[in-house]
C-alpha cells in the first residue's frame, strides 16, 4: 500500500505495520491518518493473518507526538485522529505485538502499551514526559491503571521519568527483552507459535480476556478525553509547556 510515513503488509500469517518517519517516528496528523487507514483497509477486511506487529525503522521506536501540531485548533484535532488509532487498536481480535528499539516516549509510549506482547531491546526506553509540558497522556491514563501497578502507573504519569527496558519489563509494559538487533527475530519467533494457532481459538481467547466486567476502554478514554479538553488542554500552562517545548527555554508557569 503507497504510505509515506509507513509501511503495511501482510505476510505469511502476520500483518506488519512499520513507523517510517526516522530518526525518531514523531507522529503527524497525516502519518496517524496513514494508521488509521492501514487498520481500516488493509487489517480489517483481512482473515489471513493471526498477529499484528507494529515496529519501526530510525534509531526510536517512536519520540511521540508533534508537538507543534498540539497547539490550538489543530490540537484538537490531532488528539480525534490520535485517539482513532487506540480505538481500532482496542477492536483488534488478535495478537499485537510491539518490536521496540531505542526510545518510546510519549505517544509512543502510549502504541507500545495497547500492545499484548512487548519485545524490547536491552537499551529500550520507556516514558510519558507530558506532565513536563504542562499537560497528561490520556491514553496512558486509563491504560497504565489497567496493566500496572497503582504506583508504578503514578509514578511515570507524575514523573514523566524514562525507564529502561529492565524496570520496564517490572513494570509490567515490556514482554520480553533481547540484545539490540535482536528485536525483529525474537517478534519472528513469537508469531510463528501464534500461527500454528487456530485463528479462532486466538480471537475468542482475548475477547473473552478483554470482556470483563466493567473493563470498556471505549468508554473510558471518552471520560478521561473530555477531561483533558475541557480543563487542562486550554489552560494557559498547558500552552506554555508546549510552547516551552518549541522554544527550548524555562517553564514560566501561571499555576492557576
Amino acid at each position: 500500500m503507497g504510505y509515506e510515513s509507513i509501511d503495511f503488509g501482510i505476510a505469511g500469517g502476520v500483518a506488519t505495520l512499520t513507523l517510517r518517519r526516522p530518526p525518531l517516528n514523531v507522529f503527524n496528523i497525516a502519518m496517524m491518518g496513514e494508521i488509521t487507514d492501514a487498520f481500516s483497509n488493509g487489517l480489517a477486511p483481512r482473515n489471513d493473518w493471526k498477529a499484528l506487529v507494529i515496529r519501526a525503522e530510525g534509531k526510536a521506536f517512536s519520540a511521540g507526538v508533534d508537538v507543534g501540531e498540539h497547539l490550538g485548533d489543530t490540537g484538537r484535532r490531532m488528539i480525534d485522529v490520535f485517539h482513532r488509532i487506540f480505538r481500532m487498536l482496542n477492536d483488534v481480535p488478535l495478537p499485537i505485538v510491539a518490536a521496540v528499539e531505542g526510545a518510546a516516549l510519549g505517544g509512543g509510549c502510549e502504541l507500545v502499551s495497547m500492545c499484548d506482547f512487548v519485545v524490547a531491546s536491552r537499551t529500550a526506553t520507556f516514558g510519558q514526559p507530558e506532565i513536563k509540558l504542562g499537560v497528561f497522556p490520556p491514553v496512558a491514563a486509563v491504560v497504565f491503571r489497567r496493566k500496572l501497578a497503582a504506583n508504578d502507573a503514578l509514578d511515570l504519569l507524575l514523573t514523566g521519568r524514562t525507564v529502561d527496558a529492565v524496570e520496564a519489563q517490572r513494570m509490567g509494559i515490556v514482554t520480553r527483552i533481547v540484545e539490540p538487533g535482536k528485536v525483529d527475530a525474537e517478534c519472528a519467533t513469537l508469531c510463528a507459535e501464534f500461527c500454528k494457532l487456530s485463528r479462532a481459538a486466538l480471537r475468542a481467547t482475548k475477547q473473552a480476556y478483554r470482556s470483563r466486567e466493567g473493563d470498556d476502554f471505549g468508554f473510558d478514554l471518552r471520560a478521561v478525553e473530555k477531561r483533558y479538553l475541557r480543563h487542562l488542554f486550554s489552560s494557559p500552562d498547558a500552552e506554555e509547556g508546549l510552547k516551552i517545548f518549541l522554544e527550548k527555554r524555562p517553564p514560566r508557569w501561571r499555576d492557576e
